[in-house]
């Protein structure tokens, strides 16, 4: 039977801002449950392990009292939950509080780690048992590392020697404790603060499913490594073509912004076929029609109207169908105007409204058509959304 002396600290108290999901991350779904279930079921399955102590926002400490508790069911595991501290460090010490005496050895892991499983945790518990000494999962550095001053590179940096941490990280309990009662710095990781208070610190294997889930992006490869399919991925793709108007005074507006001395296009709303085609693309990858049937020219409210507004309301429309933008990249056809001057002011005016990266680039017909005629301008875009969970937002800027 296995001796159960091992207390496992999850850390499940960050906002997670750059996740951008507006609730802490380790409540932010995956595949349909919260990171923390995942994190939780293969913490659960280790043999050895008497508490389970979980350091949360005090908004969700009910709710990860339930997840736990439901998870662990008859098992014979102490749970504990803990209100999280204001940095993860704060977190930590009011879980390891709750540390039982019999419990000999400590395992912290961050819940954005929520696919690691239970083989790196025992792997890491073994580490520390039979060695006595603290341990942490590490994984080799496959990128070339430079060593920088400002925007100089001093040297390359040999990545033999460099490896990423990772969690769980284990040590023994009454080492730790000792530790965080007499830290007064700040660290990144237990194992930097037990190093600093003296203690070695053994390097085991990680595992590349224990990956830190940060940014959409990162949840998006989670759902794919978790699912082995695409995390709900749809492309769109839009056209749109104006001809240039001989209204003198009209300005030239592409990508929402006025270009300087050309010569505006014909359109109900402000000609401006960068933004027209970007709408396109974003509502026929959500499935919802395209410019016309949403933003039609029967409606006089969009008369004139910039292209920043229909980029809006197409957000809207698609958010609430529960898609989120990951990029969109789009390319100008005609003679003129040159996009070179203005393509870094337009990929800038673009990503801050649809808030993902956008690419801006320029082509000609070689002469062929109106286009080589230099009659008017067009333009192609395409867009990639990810599904971001159905969720009912607000009515659109555009809602009639």
């Amino acid at each position: 039977m296995a001796k159960r002396d091992i207390a496992l600290v999850v850390v499940a108290a960050g906002q997670g801002q750059r996740l951008g999901a507006g609730k802490p991350k380790a409540f932010v779904d995956l595949v349909g449950r919260p990171l923390l279930t995942h994190a939780i079921e293969s913490i659960i399955a280790l043999p050895d392990l008497a508490q389970l102590i979980i350091a949360v926002p005090e908004s969700h400490l009910v709710e990860a009292a339930q997840i736990a508790a439901e998870l662990i069911g008859e098992l014979p595991i102490d749970l504990e939950v803990v209100l999280g501290g204001e940095t993860r460090q704060g977190s930590i010490s009011n879980a390891l509080a709750e540390v039982a005496e019999a419990s000999e050895i400590v395992l912290v892991h961050d819940a954005a780690r929520a696919l690691a499983p239970t083989s790196l945790f025992s792997s890491v518990a073994a580490s520390v048992r039979s060695t006595r000494t603290s341990s942490l999962p590490v994984m080799r550095v496959v990128d070339t590392i430079k060593r920088i001053a400002g925007e100089t590179v001093l040297e390359t940096v040999d990545r033999e020697v460099l490896r990423s941490a990772q969690t769980p990280q284990g040590f023994l309990s009454a080492e730790l404790r000792a530790a965080y009662a007499e830290a007064e710095t700040e660290f990144t990781d237990d194992a930097a603060l037990m190093q600093a208070a003296g203690h070695a610190i053994l390097a085991v294997d990680g595992d590349e499913r224990a990956f830190k889930i940060t940014t959409p992006a990162d949840l998006a490869a989670a759902e794919l490594r978790f699912s082995g399919q695409p995390a709900g991925f749809r492309t769109g793709i839009g056209t749109d073509v104006h001809r240039f108007t001989e209204d003198a005074a009209k300005p030239l507006y592409l990508g929402t912004i006025i270009w300087p001395g050309e010569r505006g296009l014909d359109g109900h709303s402000d000609g401006d076929a960068v933004s027209h085609a970007i709408v396109d693309a974003l509502l026929s990858a959500a499935g919802l029609g395209d410019i016309g049937s949403n933003f039609g020219v029967d409606r006089p409210e969009f008369s004139g109207a910039n292209g920043k507004v229909f980029l809006e309301g197409a957000i809207d429309l698609i958010a609430a169908a529960g898609f989120r933008v990951e990029n969109v990249a789009v390319q100008i056809i005609g003679n003129r105007p040159k996009v070179a001057p203005h393509r870094e002011a337009v990929e800038a005016a673009l990503q801050a409204i649809l808030g993902a990266p956008v690419s801006l680039g320029a082509t000609t017909t070689d002469g062929l058509g109106f286009l080589g005629n230099s009659e008017g301008v067009a333009a192609v875009a395409t867009a990639l959304l990810a599904k971001s969970g159905a969720q009912s937002g607000p009515e659109g800027r555009l809602a009639s």
